[in-house]
């Protein structure tokens, strides 16, 4: 996924984001720093939201369904990759991709898994904590071999 599909995507969803969280439009326009007027247009969808705006509701909703089901999970995730094309920080807990993720390989309780809408990658390991993500495979593959090396379970 890049940044003008995230920007569609989240332009396409914004009044259904703000009326899930009962928001008039003037409190998600002093939420967003943004313009009654630029929302509005916003959400007739006459333009489209600006990548600030994109990741400011992306960051400030990011448990919003709408977004979550539009994204395949956490809308920051998406955001962060696309914006870095790698993550690697300490684990994070995740729910173990039962709803928006196929699992490519397993191997001593690790998982390499895709992202079925945005395509991206991530490793978890047996307790679902998140290892890494990228939206590249090959670097997903390699990351995936020196994990197990490292971990002794090849």
């Amino acid at each position: 996924m890049d940044k003008e599909k995230i920007i569609s995507i989240v332009t396409e969803k914004f009044k259904l984001v703000r009326t899930e969280n009962n928001y008039t439009q003037d409190k998600m326009a002093e939420v967003l720093g943004i313009s009654k007027k630029t929302l509005v247009q916003i959400e007739k969808q006459r333009t489209p939201c600006g990548w600030t705006t994109t990741v400011a509701l992306c960051a400030l909703f990011r448990e919003s369904s709408i977004l979550q089901n539009a994204m395949g999970g956490d809308p920051m995730e998406v955001v962060e990759l696309t914006a870095h094309d790698v993550i690697a920080r300490p684990k994070e807990r995740t729910m173990g991709g039962h709803v928006w993720w196929r699992t490519i390989q397993e191997d001593k309780g690790y998982r390499l898994q895709q992202n079925i809408l945005s395509n991206h990658y991530r490793i978890l390991d047996s307790e679902s904590y998140r290892w890494f993500s990228t939206l590249n495979e090959e670097a997903a593959l390699e990351e995936f071999t020196r994990i197990l090396e490292e971990n002794h379970t090849i």
